[in-house]
């Protein structure tokens, strides 16, 4: 493979499949020529390139926050939020969002003890604390 300036570009703003990004990366370690030709790209967009997409795309605009993929995680959103969420994962396919709910997911898996769990212990460790009803 040889990826194009357009697929470069696409590569620094992680806008490429899984699959796009390793073939990328891949012809990346095998040419000098295209290692210099990103390092070009790199220059160009570090020079400032201020349009409205740039900016955009940038600075993420589009994407929904680390909390508002946690409610939508929790299933907890307004409808029209969360049919915007879902369309930006599943639609759009945003791999920066898509890692932030991964990583949520991970911590929701492996956080103990259950909420059930946390609350009798508090109960318990707060027993004695309490007054007696007068």
């Amino acid at each position: 493979m040889n990826p194009t300036r357009e697929q470069l570009t696409s590569y620094l703003e992680d806008a490429l499949s899984d699959v796009e990004t390793a073939q990328v990366e891949q012809a990346l370690r095998q040419s000098d020529a295209l290692r210099k030709q990103l390092r070009q790209l790199m220059e160009e967009r570090d020079r400032g390139d201020h349009s409205v997409g740039a900016i955009w795309r940038r600075y993420r605009l589009t994407c929904p926050s680390r909390a508002q993929l946690g409610s939508y995680l929790l299933g907890v959103l307004e409808p029209a939020h969360h049919d915007y969420v879902s369309f930006h994962l599943q639609t759009i396919g945003c791999s920066y969002c898509q890692a932030n709910l991964a990583d949520l997911q991970a911590q929701r898996q492996s956080a103990t003890p259950s909420g059930q769990e946390r609350r009798r212990r508090f109960f318990e460790s707060s027993a004695g604390l309490l007054r007696p009803a007068r």
